[in-house]
């Protein structure tokens, strides 16, 4: 007897195998109509693959969140069917559903080019109107080779020569199509519909090893509705717009070069952002009792072996070495270095919390396909701090980091923040009881703030669980940004103690904490927020002063010096140019606020106020200008 147990309660008892499908039609007709898969237990099903054991069971539709991501693979499928009946050499590999598509690995001595996408997304179209059935099989693992020794498909061999003995060998059929795949897939290509779009090109390397064959890969997306898939096409548009690579070169901000891959050129009027918000944040840490550090840059490989950092992360270190040989690294993170300055001298319980704080630069050998503008780099700077504390202060300072980053992320403009509670990795430091009171006391803390959060399973440092602080940006986008990890197991390791009341040594908790994250990815991420249009506070420009003409010379002068000495960051325009002409400039640059000045002004003592955005101008006396300004471009911290 198959016991099966729906959502509601319910229980339907059958004597044979049952498909989830017969199981909807049972329940009812229109389910059975919108039924995509299901999910039996825990694991994703095929509506047509049969349960022979008793299990709970619920039908999912396009309301369930877990089918687009199905939808999604099997537009991979079509996609992958797709180039083999219009380019038949072509060798298969891989294609997964990702965050916000799918895409296929292609193996093929031609390049694809640009065009080609437009034919096998026409092709694509025809496969779904076939409206194709969609087949699960389970082969033996020697069946499977055989199959793809034939064909001469010998990356899909060295895939099925990875399976385990143990594990199923699954493949899914479509018409002439047939592919290695664990599922689940939608019944038939015509329930993909047509709301897909082939995006991009890329290279890629087999396996995601530059050792490996050099593959192409071909990006898409896919949604049930058209006006889903419209939305986030314009999401798509509006992000090249403000992409900050463009505006970074447009602003005169920044530049990268080959000659130092991963690394950024900082211009003026960058730097100038840079520094503000250094300075911002240093009066936020002051204020919230954080000790600023500088720690070095390179370290004895000793050190890192000790901290555990040396097997997780050497492939990503830079190396260098003395004339001593010994093995140096430049620091990927600051949390060994700030141990070290923590053990100088004794510490007693009444010493903590100490809040040890750095702009720490550091250096991680990043892919170089993996490298982005200045948000994903090989040297950036870590807004990085550490708060050693007693097991009893976990949740209190806990919850003030959380309060002081929320400050953060308001004063920089971003209001909808997420939590996510990432708990122990599969590969870890530190015994199961350690993680047991790690996950706990963050939990714990969690729950006495009232935050919302969710699950990200598996996704904890090795050394212990953290809070990854997610904030959505003006046009929708999530950014990952800030976390609060807590450790137990690098004070021990690197032999950080202090004394408790009752005079016994004890291994102090460690949290890894950090607001911004990089300031040269924070600093990427504001220019799309704001489109390059910041607020006026971090506007590396945040006046500039037109002449109209060459008589008012002298009094534009007399205002430069006196928004000079009020700090303010300004320039003045003396070029023989038309007004309009200077005004449509400094707009383009971005600058906030454009002073006009003539002789009308210079007569009444007053200034014309051009703000960025606007088609008109008010006037003010400049004396009251003076003192409005300098209360507008104070830092949201000194208001």
């Amino acid at each position: 007897m198959i016991d099966i147990l729906l959502p509601n309660g319910q229980s339907k008892k059958y004597d044979n195998p049952i498909s989830p499908f017969e199981i909807a039609k049972e329940i009812s007709s229109s389910l059975a109509k919108e039924a995509l898969i299901a999910k039996v237990n825990d694991d994703l099903w095929d509506l047509s693959r049969l349960i022979d054991k008793s299990c709970k069971i619920k039908i999912l539709t396009r309301k369930d969140p877990e089918t687009l991501a199905v939808l999604r693979h099997d537009a991979a499928h079509i996609m992958a069917e797709a180039v083999l009946e219009l380019y038949p050499d072509t060798q298969i590999t891989i294609g997964p559903a990702i965050e916000n598509g799918f895409y296929y690995d292609f193996y093929r001595a031609e390049s694809f080019v640009f065009d080609d996408l437009n034919k096998i997304e026409k092709r694509m179209h025809e496969i779904v109107n076939r409206n194709e059935k969609i087949h699960r099989e389970v082969w033996s693992k020697l069946k499977a080779i055989e199959f793809f020794k034939k064909n001469n498909e010998k990356f899909k061999v060295e895939l099925v020569e990875g399976i385990p003995d143990e594990e199923e060998v699954t493949f899914y059929s479509q018409g002439k199509f047939i592919d290695l795949c664990r599922g689940p897939h939608l019944p038939s290509t015509s329930k993909l519909g047509h709301s897909f779009k082939l995006m991009k090109l890329a290279g890629s390397y087999w396996r995601g090893d530059s050792k490996n064959q050099t593959l192409q890969r071909i990006y898409g997306t896919a949604f049930f509705e058209k006006k889903d898939l419209d939305k986030y096409l314009n999401l798509i548009e509006e992000a090249e717009k403000r992409d900050h690579r463009k505006l970074g070169k447009q602003l005169n901000l920044f530049h990268l070069q080959e000659e130092a891959t991963g690394s950024v050129f900082w211009h003026p009027k960058g730097w100038s952002i840079y520094l503000e918000i250094e300075s911002y944040m240093r009066r936020k840490l002051k204020n919230n009792n954080y000790e600023e550090v500088k720690t070095p840059q390179v370290i004895d490989r000793s050190l890192w072996e000790k901290s555990g950092h040396w097997d997780k992360f050497k492939e990503n270190m830079f190396m260098a070495s003395g004339d001593d040989d010994k093995i140096l690294a430049l620091k990927p993170m600051n949390c060994p270095g700030h141990v070290q300055i923590y053990k100088q001298g004794i510490k007693s319980y009444k010493d903590l919390p100490l809040k040890i704080a750095e702009f720490g630069s550091c250096h991680r050998n990043e892919p170089s396909g993996a490298l982005h503008g200045i948000m994903r780099v090989r040297q950036f700077t870590q807004d990085d701090a550490h708060i050693f504390c007693t097991e009893d202060q976990i949740t209190d300072e806990s919850l003030q980091f959380c309060d002081l980053l929320r400050e953060v992320y308001h004063d920089f403009g971003f209001k909808e923040i997420k939590v996510k509670f990432s708990d122990r990795p599969s590969v870890r430091a530190g015994d199961s009881k350690v993680w047991d009171k790690s996950e706990k006391s963050l939990l714990d803390a969690i729950k006495k703030g009232k935050l919302e959060y969710e699950l990200n399973p598996g996704e904890g440092a090795f050394y212990g669980p953290k809070l990854e602080f997610v904030l959505t940006d003006a046009i929708g986008r999530d950014w990952q940004c800030g976390t609060l990890q807590l450790d137990f197991v690098l004070p021990e390791r690197l032999g950080a103690q202090y004394i408790d009341e009752k005079g016994n040594k004890k291994n102090p908790v460690m949290l890894h904490r950090a607001i911004l994250g990089s300031i040269e990815r924070w600093i990427g991420i504001l220019i799309e927020q704001y489109s390059g249009r910041l607020p006026i506070w971090l506007s590396p420009i945040q006046v500039v002063i037109c002449t109209i003409v060459e008589k008012s010379n002298n009094y534009a002068n007399k205002i430069y010096m006196k928004l000079i000495e009020l700090g303010i960051r300004v320039e003045i325009d003396l070029r023989n140019e038309k007004i309009g002409y200077k005004i449509r400039e400094h707009s383009i640059n971005a600058t906030p606020i454009i002073l006009i000045i003539g002789e009308k002004e210079e007569e009444n003592k007053t200034v014309a106020i051009r703000k960025l955005g606007s088609n008109s101008q008010e006037v003010n006396k400049l004396d009251n200008f003076l003192e409005d300004i300098k209360i507008k471009t104070l830092p949201p911290d000194l208001i």
